[in-house]
């Protein structure tokens, strides 16, 4: 890890900032309002070669790393633009095909996820397996030259607007620890016997959230990643990405909101001066950057970790965790020192709350997280 910003790494922060500041936070409420993708700052950013940073050049992409998408996304969520669909498609599907994938699979998906032509979205969620992804009842039964899906897939982001679904599916049961024996496999979110059913929630975000209902999906044999029944190497693959880039979604917002105190706090007079010159506004604001970077530390060294080719893991959780809560405080801060203007939707910062407090539930819950940092990092006994 370079201790400073490469001319490279600051020529791209810039350019990227440069083409969301063309949209701005306005764009990312409007889309949220309406249900509606972020479709013409996604284009963009695909025109440009910032949505393939990850993919190998043979398919299309900038053959970089987990670190530049990462950064790429952060100047999204830093302009008041975060974006799951890039943790999804981007962090989950294009770190897993280009290492899991065969060479059909990869020449046929990973350019259109270069190029941002085509979205993956993740289902693995179930209502009754939380948590515990070895006990999920979607089962997959081979039958001749395909697979046929039945079950039931819960929260899945963005599916009504997504090309692809990378499903993880039980396809047989470990007959010694009684787990599920999990296999990857891609869905067309449109095939005949898949219905979905919209979850109202709270969260204010271009993706909504969906019910899956599998009734007897046929997927073609083709279309399973990695070996049948050992879907976990593959599917870890994807998920350390996907801790990263939800880390660096709360780390941008916690930068966005900072600078959106700053300038609030240095114009807005109550007394003799600027509220910012007083000791209580100016402290939580220090305390939220000084948190702000240290997350954004441990985010990075994560990055580097993976793009090195080393189990990231603990690094990832760490990162996320520490971001999760970074972001959250920074936001936070900003609402306060905006007094009521902190809840008016002009000032660009309540309407972030949800998908900020998302990031301690999901990808992965905050004690999942630290279940698995006392087991694997301080070497505790398993506690669940």
């Amino acid at each position: 890890m370079p201790l400073e910003m490469t001319d490279e790494e600051r020529d791209l922060r810039r350019i990227v900032a440069a083409i969301v500041g063309e949209f701005g936070h306005d764009y990312y409420r409007e889309c949220s309002a309406s249900g509606t993708p972020m479709q013409a700052l996604w284009n963009k950013l695909g025109e440009n070669g910032y949505l393939g940073m990850n993919i190998p050049e043979e398919y299309g992409g900038a053959g970089r790393g987990v670190t530049e998408l990462a950064v790429v996304l952060e100047e999204m969520s830093a302009g008041g633009c975060p974006e799951l669909a890039m943790v999804l498609s981007q962090g989950i599907a294009g770190s897993i095909l280009p290492k899991h994938g065969t060479e059909d699979q990869k020449r046929r998906y990973l350019p259109g996820i270069a190029s941002g032509a085509e979205k993956f979205v993740f289902a693995l969620t179930e209502p009754n397996a939380g948590s515990n992804s070895h006990n999920i009842s979607t089962t997959a039964t081979h039958d001749g030259d395909s697979w046929v899906v039945r079950g039931q897939k819960y929260f899945i982001s963005g599916v009504d607007h997504a090309d692809h679904l990378l499903l993880v599916a039980r396809t047989g049961t470990d007959e010694l620890t009684g787990r599920g024996q999990l296999t990857l496999m891609i869905v067309d979110p449109n095939a005949s016997g898949l219905d979905r059913q919209l979850i109202p929630t709270a969260l204010q975000a271009p993706e909504r959230q969906f019910t899956l209902f599998f009734d007897d999906v046929r997927v073609p044999v083709e279309n399973v990643i990695g070996e049948v029944g050992h879907g976990l190497r593959p599917l870890f693959d994807g998920l350390n990405p996907e801790r990263l880039l939800s880390a660096v979604i709360c780390t941008g917002v916690g930068r966005y909101a900072l600078d959106k105190a700053i300038d609030y706090t240095t114009s807005r007079v109550v007394f003799d001066g600027p509220i910012a010159g007083y000791q209580s506004v100016q402290h939580p604001l220090a305390e939220a950057s000084v948190m702000l970077e240290a997350a954004r530390g441990m985010v990075w060294r994560a990055a580097a970790t993976y793009d090195y080719g080393k189990s990231a893991g603990e690094q990832s959780n760490m990162a996320k965790l520490m971001a999760s809560r970074a972001g959250f405080l920074a936001l936070d801060t900003a609402i306060q020192v905006h007094g009521g203007n902190g809840l008016a939707l002009e000032y660009g910062l309540a309407d972030l709350w949800g998908i900020i407090r998302l990031q301690q539930i999901a990808p992965v819950s905050t004690q999942m997280v630290l279940n698995h940092i006392a087991q694997h990092h301080l070497g505790l006994p398993r506690s669940y």
